[in-house]
């Protein structure tokens, strides 16, 4: 009766190792390629090795087990194997969760039409820098971008196409400016780019480079918006604000950007205008 049930143990614990591969298969799935998913094959090759250790104990040992203390090992083979499964549905089951948890903050953080930050994030995010440049003594610019005629783009070709160029700004500003800096919409069409670290006089130069790769940069409209049109030219107006002398504050950094940008479309739009003095 002891032999079987021993080797009953040791077969369940079988069964559930190959349980335990159904988790682990679908955890990898998830998880980006490199060494998180490494160290999830290695656990793989283990479980594999376990199974092989579980099927050679039953013949190494068949007909010895005549007492109680000889279920000991059986027992210990049947608790790891539960152990084994229970770990790795709830590993499945964490990384889902954490999964969830990032898509939801993510959208938390962005704009549904444009695809990039959103003005929540956006003054989040400028707070932070404003207190880091102000503790430390960084410099801090900031960007301010409007479509000129956007007004005229939705009234004559739809809001749809309107959602579209502004989708298609955002991505070439994105391409365009560099990996540290924030690309935020800040309302309506205009979007916000805050440059850390960076003195007015590099982000002027990045405001002109953004500024000629629009206005070079047609683009694509989708057929089934508008037949007649499958490409469109827009150019922007962009404003400069740095944080410092004349900007004390984060209210203070925007409103110079803002007075900048207005300043640029009453020059007659498709221009820079930088809001601070360069040596501020």
């Amino acid at each position: 009766m002891l032999h079987f049930i021993a080797n009953g143990l040791v077969v369940v614990g079988i069964i559930l190792q190959f349980l335990a591969l159904r988790p682990v298969r679908r955890l990898i799935t998830l998880l980006p390629p490199g060494r998180p998913r490494f160290s999830w094959y290695v656990l793989t090759s283990l479980i594999f090795i376990f199974i092989v250790g579980y099927g050679a104990y039953i013949p190494a040992f068949w007909g010895s087990h005549e007492q109680l203390a000889d279920l000991v090992v059986p027992a210990v083979f049947f608790l790891g194997a539960c152990f084994v499964l229970v770990v790795n549905y709830l590993s499945l089951q964490t990384a889902r969760d954490v999964r969830y948890m990032a898509v939801l903050e993510r959208e938390n953080i962005t704009d549904p039409v444009l695809g990039i930050y959103n003005r929540r994030y956006l003054e989040r995010r400028l707070a932070t820098e404003v207190a880091r440049a102000s503790r430390y003594g960084m410099t801090l610019s900031v960007l301010l971008i409007d479509i000129d005629h956007f007004k005229r783009i939705n009234d004559t070709y739809g809001h749809p196409v309107g959602d579209v160029v502004l989708r298609g700004l955002a991505q070439l500003i994105v391409n365009t400016v560099r990996t540290t800096d924030i690309v935020a919409r800040y309302g309506g069409e205009e979007i916000m780019v805050i440059t850390p670290s960076t003195p007015v006089k590099t982000a002027a130069q990045l405001a002109e480079r953004l500024r000629k790769a629009v206005e070079e940069a047609p683009l694509a409209i989708p057929a089934d918006l508008h037949r007649d049109l499958d490409k469109m030219r827009i150019t922007v107006s962009i404003g400069v604000a740095c944080f410092g002398r004349q900007a004390v504050d984060m209210q203070e950094l925007i409103q110079n950007a803002d007075k900048a940008m207005y300043q640029a479309k009453r020059e007659g739009r498709n221009r820079v205008v930088v809001g601070c003095a360069p040596d501020a």
